[in-house]
């Protein structure tokens, strides 16, 4: 109940909450849409317009060879026709507090889920309940993972907006879905229940082509009048498997390790170790990258096909990153780029400029003030993001701008415990743990991320710089993990 009243309250109060109109925004009365593509556990380097902005080294993680490398054509075009942000950032990389930042502004311990499986909380508002208010169509097909331990529970109760969620499901990474008289379910099944098997799957009913139809069936459903749909697909996360023809694109044969797969463990914090065993492969991740992004192209024209594309904000993104066998590690969960960094790529030619490349550093909690912004809608207030709208419409940072955001590791909600805490800017990350000594890494000369330059020479203003943006964002956003005592009395030292 009282969610309805401050969304009453929210709703009557717009005219005056509402953002300005930017410079060069839509015309008076044509809302922009908004449609979100929002991949699991995705590492940038898959995508052609990634490794476009990195050196070889680092562009070709797995070798160059035919069948060791992924094209994304599609995915490619929304960059070169919009804006590219070479440093936007999971708050947690990981799946449930990171959604929680997407949708809601907040910082996944305001929200409060800090880890996998934990309930958002009812009063949080979300970008799509602030749209549905604003006069949108909202809908949402795929993962939600913000719902507690439901596997896969179709249509949650709770909405948080999106009203049209009958292809919401809240956890797994099934392989391919159905429709039946009794709605959807997962297709594969083992014993009657549902089952991971791609065995069977097809261009119908292999998961992320099924997603993408309902997409385009909401956008058909929905084109005379302006709609927020987030398409969240659940690939390229594990099982790693695919349907044909994408099963036999690449080829693991010709796969190189990545160039940090031999880190020494010795000289590796607690949150980069190596782990014992790291049996990646890339053939079938890449066949998963390349049906997305084939499907993003039929996405793509589709919008084309029923003159909606240019008026259409087109969001390409993932939760989190991948290690995929650097630092020989799997998945996901520390501060390391394959792991945090993912890609941010926007699309909307009446307000951002082709070819625009964003280097400074952005963040999930951003996502809802930037773009509510941009689609001259109001806000919650509630939000701890930054709106950098700017950025996009106009190549510029907003007035007052410090280029630095914050991520942090997962742990129970409001408590204090075992992890790490980063402060990031295009450059750096101060990394703290209760476990570990301080680590500052520096991605221009040490772009593998190996080596600690907390004592190197010329560092001490960056580092007094980033320990007391640390401290500011713990007593801020009330970040248990600032409060450990270890970690706060190194905090309070490094800034002095």
């Amino acid at each position: 109940m009282k969610r309805r009243r401050f969304l009453k309250t929210t709703t009557a109060s717009s005219a005056a909450l509402a953002a300005p109109a930017l410079p060069g925004a839509s015309a008076p009365g044509k809302k922009p849409n908004l449609l979100i593509i929002h991949c699991d556990e995705l590492n940038f380097r898959t995508l052609g317009c990634y490794r476009a902005t990195l050196p070889p080294g680092q562009a070709f993680m797995w070798g160059r060879k035919p069948g060791a490398v992924c094209e994304t054509p599609h995915i490619d075009r929304l960059a070169r026709e919009g804006a590219l942000c070479t440093k936007f950032y999971a708050a947690t990389p990981v799946c449930s507090p990171s959604r929680s930042s997407f949708i809601s502004g907040r910082f996944p311990q305001n929200t409060p889920v800090t880890n996998n499986n934990i309930h958002l909380r009812d009063g949080i508002i979300s970008f799509a309940e602030l749209l549905g208010h604003a006069g949108y169509a909202t809908g949402y097909a795929g993962k939600w993972h913000l719902d507690g331990d439901g596997k896969p529970q179709w249509a949650p109760d709770r909405k948080f907006g999106f009203a049209d969620n009958r292809y919401m499901f809240n956890r797994g990474h099934w392989k391919q879905f159905e429709d039946t008289a009794d709605g959807p379910r997962v297709k594969a099944r083992k014993r009657g229940k549902p089952d991971y098997s791609v065995k069977g799957a097809d261009k119908q009913s292999f998961a992320t082509d099924w997603l993408s139809n309902k997409a385009m069936e909401f956008i058909d459903a929905h084109r005379d009048e302006p709609f927020c749909y987030m398409l969240s697909i659940p690939d390229p996360h594990g099982p790693d498997t695919v349907r044909a023809p994408y099963d036999t694109m690449f080829d693991d044969e010709v796969v190189e390790k990545p160039r940090t797969f031999d880190k020494d463990a010795a000289k590796a914090p607690s949150w980069a170790k190596p782990a014992a065993k790291c049996n990646y492969r890339m053939a079938q991740y890449h066949g998963m990258m390349k049906c997305i992004d084939d499907n993003v192209g039929r996405i793509v024209q589709h919008l084309e096909d029923r003159g909606l594309l240019d008026n259409t904000i087109v969001v390409f993104t993932a939760d989190h990153g991948d290690m995929r066998g650097e630092h020989r590690r799997q998945n996901k969960g520390v501060p390391l780029e394959a792991s945090a960094k993912v890609p941010f790529v926007v699309r909307y030619p009446r307000d951002i400029k082709a070819g625009l490349r964003i280097d400074e550093v952005l963040n999930t909690v951003d996502f809802l003030p930037t773009m509510l912004a941009m689609m001259g809608a109001a806000t919650a207030g509630k939000e701890e993001g930054r709106n950098c709208a700017p950025l996009f419409t106009k190549g510029t940072a907003p007035a007052g701008w410090d280029d630095v955001t914050f991520m942090r590791s997962t742990g129970r909600p409001g408590k204090a415990g075992v992890g790490w805490i980063s402060a990031v800017t295009p450059r750096y990350k101060l990394i703290l743990s209760s476990q570990d000594e301080p680590w500052l890494l520096d991605l221009e000369d040490d772009p593998d991320e190996l080596r600690n330059f907390i004592a190197a020479p010329g560092r001490k203003a960056t580092v007094q710089r980033l320990a007391a943006a640390l401290a500011a964002y713990g007593k801020k956003h009330r970040d248990p993990y600032c409060d450990h005592p270890k970690v706060a009395a190194e905090l309070k030292q490094l800034a002095a």
